[in-house]
């Protein structure tokens, strides 16, 4: 399906402006873009975004009452915040533009050129709506990611094991680095999985083996289908072999 068009508010208190850009944007081949409208200050266009979506601000710096870098810092309330790509006749705002995330920043006269480049970097950073995904077969453990919010399947968790800074998890096909402790996690587990070690926590259907290690440093447990070994805890043995039916 192809993307739908990149939508865009003008926002300039100057008439001759909007529409010169009006008239730029009416020339850009790529990416395919439609102008939503106009508005003469910031307080119009937030007035606007409150009732309207739009992808983008094509935006003055200087206008009477609140300018433009007051009004993109004040975007961050929206629930969907649309890109800001600023146009000034004014360079020295250009560090201040990028403190407000802003996309690109054009200097007036602008050129085709120029605001084409804008506009496929703002195209470049949409997301598409990711298709409706169907629940997961059973229960999920929910874990964070490096920021990412992620649904594991209990049934595909093999072992949870606590490292410097993170917790490792493992699934047959996956190593993630949680940002979570590893008694939190624990917490939200269900009773197919067993601690094995202060650090570490195993699903009971992915052990294999339960052996002592060859350096004499006590046991390990042997997860399927990574082949794998994890040191078992002197303290957790005994726990260990009753759960695993071994004593």
């Amino acid at each position: 399906m192809p993307a739908a068009p990149l939508s865009v508010l003008i926002v300039d208190d100057e008439p001759l402006a909007r529409l010169r850009l009006r008239t730029l944007l009416g020339a850009v081949a790529q990416p395919l873009l439609a102008v939503a409208g106009e508005a003469a200050s910031a307080e119009e266009a937030m007035a606007w975004l409150r009732r309207e979506r739009v992808d983008l601000l094509l935006l003055d710096v200087r206008m009477p009452g609140r300018g433009g870098l007051a009004l993109a810092a004040a975007l961050q309330g929206l629930p969907r915040r649309p890109a800001v790509v600023f146009v000034s006749a004014h360079g020295e705002h250009a560090l201040e533009a990028f403190d407000v995330e802003a996309v690109d920043y054009l200097t007036k006269p602008v050129r085709l050129e120029r605001l084409q480049a804008a506009l496929e970097r703002v195209a470049a950073r949409r997301v598409p709506a990711a298709p409706p995904q169907p629940p997961a077969a059973g229960p999920v453990l929910v874990v964070s990611e490096r920021g990412r919010l992620l649904r594991v399947p209990l049934a595909e968790l093999l072992y949870l094991k606590a490292e410097a800074k993170s917790v490792l998890l493992r699934t047959p096909s996956a190593s993630l680095q949680l940002d979570e402790p590893l008694a939190e996690l624990e917490q939200r587990l269900g009773a197919g999985f067993l601690r094995i070690h202060r650090n570490a926590i195993v699903a009971k259907a992915a052990v294999r083996a339960l052996e002592p290690r060859d350096d004499d440093e006590g046991w390990a447990v042997r997860v399927a289908p990574v082949d794998e070994w994890l040191a078992v805890s002197r303290r957790q043995l005994a726990a260990v072999r009753e759960a695993l039916g071994e004593g």
